[in-house]
């Protein structure tokens, strides 16, 4: 009895912390999302249910003519489509190499590749902005596309890698038999295999550039090139604070897309995590 007793207080604990959690996560956006709707452009007299809801800002965003959110947006789109197309190229690439291949300095490589994942992007921002500037793509969509795929290889490299190891290569051998050759089994056999880590890596270099400010406001300069996170932060900047509801009302518009292909890709996430992160 004692024991049934304990095991019920635990499982109790555990859903009053995911409760917690729940609430914790869940007002502050509940707060984003009511800002939003707020007439007006104070945030200091907005509240969290707004007597007066509205659409005028997420209206203002679209067709205000002195409104760039369009523009921001189309920016933000371009980066993260070439961002997750090229990056998923290069990763899947290197993932099989490392995987399925002996060669020298494949070790020293991974060393190599581990070491760099320590230290974050943050300490070498100076040496990718004079490098950017050297070769003449500072303040320009194709620098910061290409800073990013850089900087995501390491650790989506080691995450498909230990994907990849968990599949048998039995299935290399069988293939091999058949006369099948090395890309036929890379895009045959292992690639229709790693549909769900595929899809995290995917996931993860789509929502990067959506979310990050530090590196596109060191790299971009002009605002025509402005993505999404640099544009807000000028908007606010730029009128001493008292636009903050379109700033709210824009931030909610880049999170219901990311949620929505979340929630679609769900399985996937879960699978393809727990296996990549089990041998690398």
């Amino acid at each position: 009895m004692g024991a049934k007793f304990q095991s019920r207080l635990e499982v109790l604990g555990i859903y009053l912390f995911i409760l917690i959690m729940f609430v914790v996560i869940l007002y502050p956006l509940l707060w984003v999302l009511g800002i939003s709707l707020n007439p007006g452009t104070s945030m200091y007299s907005a509240s969290i249910i707004p007597k007066h809801a509205s659409l005028e800002h997420y209206k203002w965003l679209f067709t205000n003519p002195n409104s760039d959110y369009l523009l921001w947006y189309k920016n933000t789109l371009i980066v993260a489509s070439a961002k997750t197309v090229i990056s998923l190229i290069v990763v899947l690439f290197f993932a099989y190499a490392f995987s399925r291949y002996q060669f020298v300095g494949r070790k020293n490589t991974l060393y190599v590749l581990m070491l760099i994942k320590i230290f974050p992007v943050l300490m070498g921002m100076v040496a990718i902005y004079i490098l950017l500037s050297l070769i003449g793509l500072l303040d320009s969509l194709v620098g910061l596309i290409l800073v990013y795929v850089g900087t995501s290889i390491p650790t989506h490299a080691f995450l498909v890698k230990g994907y990849f190891d968990t599949i048998p290569r039995d299935l290399d051998e069988a293939a091999k038999i058949d006369g099948a050759g090395h890309f036929r089994i890379f895009f045959q056999i292992l690639l229709p295999l790693a549909v769900p880590i595929i899809s995290v890596v995917a996931l993860f270099n789509f929502m990067t550039p959506f979310m990050d400010f530090l590196l596109p406001s060191i790299v971009i300069r002009s605002p025509e090139n402005y993505t999404l996170a640099v544009g807000l932060y000028n908007m606010v900047n730029h009128e001493f604070g008292n636009t903050f509801t379109r700033f709210a009302a824009g931030s909610i518009l880049i999170a219901v897309p990311i949620a929505a292909v979340f929630l679609f890709f769900q399985r996937y996430l879960i699978s393809g995590l727990t296996s990549g992160a089990s041998k690398s």
